[in-house]
């Protein structure tokens, strides 16, 4: 479960987006720290789908499994993070395979092992729609209180976010980059968290990181894997460099 409890403020994210090289990264980026910073006794997968005139041309995942579970619905054009999207109203799913409503897609997303669904709308502009989706594998997962927070980090996410589409023009990545965005994210995301956590800049927040790294003698992007499971304790100090 991420240690940081606080979800990022506006202009924090706002920040972040500066950072970022392109708007695929920063939505990938962005899908990343929502599952982190939401993650609760269950664990959550999250996706950011963005839809334009063309479709939901843009899709930035967690996981490959929250990726999957959004994609399955483009198939049929209907389902939960959908339905969320076009008609600007939460979608809340206690148990995926007992709710007769979506049948159709539980049968599509069974062998995923998914079982509680909530979706909710990102405020965006009148020329595009966007949901933060959310997925578990306890039924039931989505209570009061989590949906209050999930609700909350729609609502913090969506200035940000209307301000990224008007920067860039979201357009699908091939699959075959799909790996390697995810693992760039990964990292990305990870060095959000230390930015948010430490109110540093980019390349303070790096030299953290190579230098949890270095001290653990592993790979970075399991460093960072690491920091937004917030999993295990990291060394920040070696050759007298202090974490301020």
């Amino acid at each position: 479960m991420a240690s940081n409890n606080a979800l990022p403020t506006p202009e924090q994210l706002q920040d972040l987006l500066l950072e970022s090289p392109g708007f695929t990264e920063f939505l990938l980026g962005l899908a990343t720290i929502s599952a982190s910073l939401l993650d609760g006794r269950e664990p959550l997968l999250c996706a950011i789908t963005v839809e334009r005139d063309a479709g939901p041309s843009t899709v930035a995942s967690s996981t490959a499994a929250a990726q999957r579970m959004d994609e399955k619905q483009y198939a049929f054009d209907d389902g939960p993070c959908l339905t969320a999207l076009r008609h600007q109203h939460r979608v809340l799913i206690d148990d995926l395979q007992a709710d007769a409503r979506w049948a159709h897609y539980a049968s599509q997303v069974e062998g995923e092992g998914i079982r509680s669904v909530l979706a909710v709308p990102i405020q965006t502009d009148s020329s595009s729609r966007a949901a933060l989706n959310c997925y578990a594998y306890a039924p039931g997962t989505f209570n009061e209180v989590t949906v209050s927070r999930v609700l909350e980090h729609a609502e913090t996410i969506s200035k940000t976010l209307r301000l990224a589409l008007r920067l860039h023009v979201p357009e699908p990545y091939p699959e075959h980059l799909r790996s390697a965005l995810q693992s760039r994210a990964v990292v990305d995301a990870a060095l959000s968290l230390i930015m948010l956590q430490n109110r540093c800049g980019r390349d303070r927040a790096m030299e953290l990181l190579q230098l949890a790294a270095r001290n653990n003698n592993r790979r970075l992007h399991d460093i960072a894997t690491d920091i937004l499971k917030a999993s295990v304790p990291l060394d920040w100090t070696s050759s007298g460099a202090s974490h301020e």
